[in-house]
């Protein structure tokens, strides 16, 4: 038996466990601090890549990107088109809608909300059966919804010439049933932020980043596309996005083979 007063041993479980939430708190500023310096080169003079307009080829595909800073024009678009779509560099904040014929046009950043408007906007146009993207990204699940919701009603997805379809944005481009991008659009992917806060550390948001991805994986995987988009995906930083090539838009899926 014991001759420790009842009392002693409540203050030394406490002080063990004060001890341990201490410990993690320092850990959790080293890794902060350790998080801080590996990006100030890049807070200081900006990702090394190129521009986003700079031509790509196969092992230099990696671009600068900033949705907010978007170049005034990435290729040279079909000038009949200039009236329809805004340069890259006017995107509107959220999602626009459009109607072409029967092809539903979606324009600029994804916001938080957008599937919600999207598919109330797309209940008033039953005549639509395609959709047509040019978005520099977003909301990543509001993109997730967005396709899923294009797969459920059958409908294709769609780039033309000068169009781009960036960050989130492929996401939505998966949930055609068909999905035809032109030579001269751009498909790009990178890592995303999940958590509401995104100036927080990685590690603090671990968890949410895994569902996050999961979720990505599990939508990419549904819609036929191969999972090893990721790859690149995960290897780009935010502050840069890695545009795909025709045959990788080929060997992943994300685009389907012409109909003979």
């Amino acid at each position: 038996m014991s001759d420790t007063a009842p009392e002693t041993r409540g203050l030394t479980a406490r002080r063990a466990i004060l001890g341990i939430l201490g410990l993690q708190i320092v850990l959790a500023l080293i890794l902060a601090g350790s998080d801080l310096v590996s990006a100030l080169p890049r807070l200081v003079s900006g990702p090394q890549s190129p521009a986003l307009d700079a031509p790509v080829a196969p092992g230099d595909q990696v671009r600068r990107y900033r949705p907010s800073d978007l170049p005034a024009q990435i290729r040279t678009a079909d000038p009949s088109r200039q009236t329809q779509l805004p340069d890259p560099g006017d995107m509107p904040s959220r999602l626009r809608f459009a109607l072409e014929g029967d092809a539903a046009i979606l324009t600029g950043q994804i916001a938080p909300g957008d599937f919600e408007r999207f598919a109330e906007w797309l209940s008033t146009a039953p005549e639509v059966t395609q959709a047509r993207l040019h978005s520099p990204g977003g909301s990543v699940r509001d993109a997730l919804a967005i396709g899923a919701a294009l797969r459920e009603a059958e409908m294709g997805t769609f780039l033309e010439t000068g169009d781009i379809c960036l960050s989130a944005c492929p996401y939505i481009l998966a949930g055609g049933v068909t999905r035809i991008v032109a030579e001269d659009a751009m498909v790009g992917v990178h890592q995303h932020y999940f958590g509401e806060n995104t100036a927080l550390p990685a590690f603090l948001a671990i968890e949410d980043i895994q569902r996050g991805q999961g979720d990505v994986m599990a939508h990419l995987d549904a819609m036929g596309v191969d999972v090893r988009l990721m790859r690149p995906a995960l290897a780009t930083p935010p502050d840069a996005i890695y545009v795909l090539l025709p045959e990788e838009l080929r060997d992943y899926r994300l685009i389907t083979p012409p109909e003979e």
